[in-house]
């Protein structure tokens, strides 16, 4: 093996050597240790005892919670449904219990419960917990919109590859609508799978639906907005933003309050949460807890798909029009150079020896095949690398 196809296979395998390590970095430092920080919790009561046990829970928990006190019962439903808060203790002598929205987070429903299980251990009764925002019947742990995300994702950024690469000699607008023709596809499949063959949605399939296809073709236009400018490294680059950032940012598995702070902060904004959350605001809670917010993230992250669309074509078009002139096809250029140089040569050559001219001119015109040769061998290259970009995107 020479040194230059061992400098070739080191080349390729840095990309998924990369994903390796950016994988595990990402996913570990999402999910690894998932610890509370500022659950939004509530004690329902305004008597003295209450006020007490409120501020106590807050001393003992420190940053882990947010600890209010809720007038009524009803006030702490409807916060809860407002998605303001993780969990309402209701205390009793008898039976105290613990309101909560598994809709929301089901992992954040179980914290809040491991913390008012304590509480009421302390004084020997039972929780009773109550939730007051179920999830859909083929949904028991509330976590199904997080692996409808992930099938949205993979065929939406598996499809890059395809369409920048076996489309790369069509035009950038071929492209954007083929991604557009894909970005819908994608969306049915989506929809179908959680809608009438998983249950996962049981209502609102329609608005589902539009929000599925608008997030994917938000992923479609970044990525083949991205493909002139980073070709091969496009894969990487779209596991980075829709598959490391994004799964772990979504709230489909942790929310916020039981992330670190850097994961934390991207749901704030990212994609993967904007459809999460907002499918879940849709679903659960009437609209409620943000679902405008969402829908204008996934607005904004097509918009920026759009734009670097633009910015792609337009690189690509500039490209094209700087190498045209200067572009001359390998074999045209050999075969005029040994017309020429046969021509040279039966002027300079004398009779006697026309015989040996042939054999000279013969000599820059065998070049040509060579140059061919050549030529095939680097689209060979080319060809290779391309389907290795595809497969990449799609096996992973």
């Amino acid at each position: 093996m020479s040194l230059h196809q061992l400098r070739h296979m080191a080349g390729h395998l840095l990309t998924p050597l990369l994903m390796c390590l950016g994988m595990g970095l990402a996913y570990l430092g999402a999910f690894h240790q998932p610890e509370p920080h500022h659950v939004q919790v509530a004690i329902v009561g305004d008597s003295p005892q209450v006020k007490v046990m409120a501020q106590t829970l807050k001393d003992r928990a420190g940053d882990a919670l947010d600890v209010v006190t809720i007038a009524d019962r009803a006030d702490a439903v409807d916060r809860l449904q407002h998605r303001d808060l993780a969990g309402a203790f209701v205390p009793d002598a008898q039976s105290p219990e613990l309101l909560v929205a598994k809709a929301n987070s089901d992992t954040t429903a179980m914290a809040v419960e491991t913390v008012f299980g304590a509480v009421t251990a302390q004084q020997n009764l039972p929780l009773r917990t109550i939730d007051i925002a179920p999830s859909a019947s083929g949904d028991p742990t509330g976590q199904g919109l997080f692996f409808v995300l992930v099938a949205l994702s993979i065929g939406a950024y598996g499809s890059v590859a395809a369409i920048s690469v076996a489309g790369a000699g069509t035009r950038m607008a071929v492209r954007a609508l083929t991604a557009v023709a894909t970005s819908f596809v994608v969306s049915v499949i989506g929809i179908v799978l959680a809608g009438p063959v998983f249950h996962i949605v049981d209502h609102d399939y329609a608005s589902i639906w539009a929000m599925a296809w608008l997030y994917a073709a938000g992923i479609l236009f970044i990525g083949i907005g991205l493909h002139p400018f980073l070709k091969r490294w496009t894969t990487l680059a779209m596991m980075v933003l829709f598959v490391m950032l994004n799964f772990t940012t979504s709230g489909g598995i942790y929310r916020p309050e039981l992330q670190n702070g850097f994961f934390g902060a991207l749901h704030s904004f990212w994609n993967g949460a904007g459809f999460v959350e907002g499918a879940r605001s849709l679903l659960y809670f009437d609209g409620n807890g943000g679902l405008g917010g969402r829908i204008v993230s996934l607005a904004l992250w097509f918009a920026a798909g759009v734009v670097l669309v633009l910015v792609g074509g337009a690189y690509e078009r500039r490209r094209a029009a700087a190498q045209s002139p200067a572009h001359v096809p390998a074999h045209a250029a050999m075969s005029v150079a040994a017309h020429a140089a046969a021509q040279d040569s039966a002027r300079a050559v004398p009779a006697g020896a026309s015989a040996a001219a042939p054999a000279h001119a013969a000599a820059p015109a065998a070049a040509a095949p060579m140059s061919g040769n050549a030529a095939s061998g680097e689209d060979f290259d080319e060809d290779s690398d391309a389907e290795e970009e595809i497969e990449q995107a799609v096996g992973v």
